[in-house]
């Protein structure tokens, strides 16, 4: 067996099967480019499922890493450190709210939310205690904590993982309708992706938001918008809500927040809804430490310049003017997204998305599949025109 055989073999006998990767072993990564221990090159068109929205190993990113390293890298919160207050202003003004609660990885960040919508629901709203309902949409990804696989509609997700937490009811993904009937006098949130992610990329109807936004509104229902795979520059705004001016009650966060170097996440919402929470009511050993604010306040300076939402739109309009060249040919029977973030549906006959994603990677290029015929593309955004066009040539070829 060659190196890379090896590693796949031992880490395929001594860890639990939850995933099923591609057969690479990466031993190193600079911008959008990945070398394996073999020292093949592999152009990186998922970027950590939106992770890596700045590259690997960004240089203002890692430097910042290291200068923080030689200083102080965890206290709990049982301290304040002088990076803190600093995260917390800057990514409240970001987002254009007054408080953050931050937390490490996005599951954290939602169950977070949840927590706060319930309890604003219970001493804002007044809702009877225990009867607090938060909306859902079906088909869509906010974690793999036991709470948040209750409300999942993946069956590989939830299933043997009961008894499932009560207190959400599920409508289908951009059914008005639906929507305004699952909305009961006790409901506190809705919680929504603005674009589901892991489902494929669903892009929901124009008008969809601002009418949920709307409909909160009228009903005093917070709206919660789970950002972590859309936000922070990948759609080309700040946050894929500002695609049809839409400004929730809470954003959740996380993901790229960390640049690709630390786990780092977020809830951010007014005074008025994180003010419900007293000390001891919830809290994170490491959320907020010195090392995942030296790092995320390094990525809101690099979004205050806008360049790279700018970048996530102007090269997105390349992706997904060749992409539609793919459905427009029946090589593909569906392409769906936003700026530099696309999910494509390979027709059958050209196989299934994790064959395409095999074939690829024999090309030199990675992506994902999802929920079978499906791929997503997700570039980090630093990617160079010629190689987005490269990887999209090795797409354009192994489908014909």
């Amino acid at each position: 067996m060659n190196a890379t055989e090896k590693l796949i073999a031992s880490a395929e006998a001594h860890t639990a099967h939850t995933y099923h990767p591609l057969p690479v072993v990466v031993a190193t990564a600079d911008g959008a480019w990945l070398t394996d221990v073999e020292g093949r090159r592999y152009l990186d068109l998922l970027a950590g499922y939106s992770a890596l929205n700045f590259g690997h190993r960004n240089r203002r990113l890692v430097d910042a890493a290291k200068a923080q390293l030689e200083r102080v890298t965890l206290t709990s919160r049982a301290f304040h450190h002088d990076r803190f207050a600093a995260f917390c202003s800057e990514l409240a003004e970001l987002c254009g709210m007054e408080m953050v609660l931050p937390m490490n990885t996005g599951a954290e960040a939602v169950e977070t939310a949840v927590k706060t919508a319930r309890k604003w629901g219970y001493r804002v709203k007044g809702v009877p205690a225990e009867m607090a309902k938060i909306v859902v949409a079906g088909n869509n990804f906010h974690g793999r904590t036991t709470t948040l696989i209750s409300f999942s509609t993946d069956p590989e997700a939830r299933a043997d993982y009961g008894p499932y937490t009560p207190g959400f009811e599920i409508v289908p993904f951009g059914d008005l309708t639906a929507m305004r009937a699952a909305v009961t006098e006790n409901t506190v949130a809705v919680l929504l992706e603005p674009i589901q992610g892991e489902a494929g990329v669903l892009v929901p109807p124009a008008g969809y938001l601002p009418a949920v936004r709307e409909l909160t509104r009228e009903r005093n229902v917070l709206f919660v918008a789970d950002e972590i795979q859309s936000g922070l520059g990948r759609t080309g705004r700040t946050f894929a809500c500002e695609h049809e001016n839409v400004v929730p009650d809470v954003y959740v966060l996380g993901k790229a927040l960390g640049g690709g170097v630390v786990p780092v996440s977020a809830v951010v919402s007014s005074a008025e809804i994180l003010g419900v929470f007293r000390p001891g009511e919830h809290g994170s050993t490491f959320g907020g430490n010195p090392l995942a604010c030296a790092v995320a306040l390094e990525v809101i300076a690099m979004l205050r310049t806008g360049e790279y939402q700018a970048r996530a739109t102007e090269l997105g309009a390349r992706l997904h003017r060749e992409l539609r060249k793919l459905t427009a040919s029946g090589r593909a029977t569906a392409v769906r997204g936003h700026g530099l973030w696309a999910g494509v549906d390979i027709a059958p006959a050209h196989g299934t998305g994790r064959e395409i994603s095999e074939k690829l990677m024999h090309r030199g290029v990675l992506v994902k599949d999802t929920h079978g015929p499906t791929i997503r593309i997700a570039p980090p955004l630093v990617i160079s025109e010629d190689d987005l066009d490269w990887g999209l040539a090795q797409l354009d070829a192994v489908v014909r």
